[in-house]
C-alpha cells in the first residue's frame, strides 16, 4: 500500500507506508511535512541502516504506524 504524500525536502512522490510510518514515529503523528527515507536520514543525522533497523524493530513491537 502506498501513501500519496510526497517528500517535503526533495519532492519524491508516493512515499511508502514504511516511510510515512517512520516519519510519524520519529517526528510525531501530527506532522504535516513528510520526508522520504534518504531525506529523513539526513534530517535525523543517522544512517539508512540505522533507520531501517528501527523500522523493523517497531514492526516487531507491533507498532500500528507500519
Amino acid at each position: 500500500m502506498k501513501d500519496s504524500s510526497s517528500c517535503f525536502a526533495c519532492g519524491k512522490a508516493r512515499l511508502t507506508k514504511d516511510e510515512v510510518g517512520i516519519n510519524k514515529k520519529m517526528l510525531g503523528t501530527k506532522i504535516k511535512q513528510l520526508y522520504c527515507l534518504d531525506c529523513l536520514v539526513d534530517y535525523l543525522e543517522v544512517t539508512a541502516d540505522e533507520l531501517l533497523a528501527k523500522i523493523e524493530e517497531f514492526k516487531e513491537q507491533g507498532c500500528k504506524l507500519f
